[in-house]
């Protein structure tokens, strides 16, 4: 494992959003830790102090995710430009099935994020979770589809770090 990080950032950054408040350094680095033994990669941010307590985790993937994407953008991206493909029609006709069936079957959710530590004490972390295909080419949707998860509550944020650090 990198140095532990044992400066907290001075406030929380734009776009973070709270696990937890009045949290510790020692919690911080067991998210950190876990993370590692769960096979994922943890490096610093590009740019800041090996000190800082801010860490990109990445390599974590969840098949079956399709529950999590944002219909309501798909649909309004169909409606500025149409394709054709028999899920989008279902899709445009208020059914979401056959689209989550071909995400679930050829797609997987990448949940990578940033997780911090604040002087205020609060654990924060800036999710980038991104559907990616599981074999390029096998889904014939078409790529510029805004395949992006729904707006997910802090819980629910909180529940993909944690099993993407083998917490849960």
């Amino acid at each position: 494992m990198n140095p532990r990080p044992i400066r907290p950032l001075p406030t929380r950054p734009a776009g973070y959003v709270e696990l937890a408040r009045y949290s510790s350094l020692g919690r911080f680095w067991a998210y950190l830790s876990s993370a590692e033994r769960a096979g994922r990669e943890v490096r610093p941010m590009r740019g800041d102090a090996p000190e800082l307590c801010r860490r990109r985790v990445t390599g974590y993937a969840m098949p079956g995710a399709a529950f999590l994407l944002d219909t309501g953008r798909v649909s309004q991206s169909l409606d500025d430009g149409f394709e054709t493909h028999p899920a989008l029609l279902a899709l445009l006709a208020g059914d979401p099935g056959p689209l989550r069936a071909e995400l679930n079957a050829h797609f997987e959710l990448k949940v990578d994020f940033v997780l911090a530590f604040t002087a205020a004490r609060d654990l924060v972390v800036k999710p980038e979770f991104k559907y990616a295909p599981l074999v390029r080419g096998l889904s014939d949707l078409p790529l510029s589809l805004p395949l992006q998860t729904r707006r997910l509550a802090r819980d629910e944020v909180h529940l993909l770090v944690q099993r993407a650090c083998g917490l849960a």
